[in-house]
């Protein structure tokens, strides 16, 4: 695992103190770790979505270019 400095507002610094004091997390640095994790779980499947559009989006223009190309040698 490798290091990472990063800083935080203060109130964001006590919530997370607050979470392992309360014994929601062993240590500040898991609770962030799992927030990191749920992030990322978030984001890639927007981002899988975006990718799948992106993908449909270039098929269609093939298919254009494919269509144009087509009438021109008419």
């Amino acid at each position: 695992m490798q290091r990472v400095t990063l800083r935080l507002p203060e109130q964001q610094l006590k919530m997370i103190d607050m979470f392992v004091q309360y014994g929601e997390f062993p240590s500040a640095s898991e609770a962030i770790r799992t927030a990191i994790r749920d992030l990322i779980d978030l984001r890639s499947e927007k981002l899988v979505g975006r990718m799948k559009l992106f993908d449909k989006a270039q098929e269609q223009s093939k298919n254009v270019e494919t269509f144009l190309r087509l009438k021109e040698e008419q």
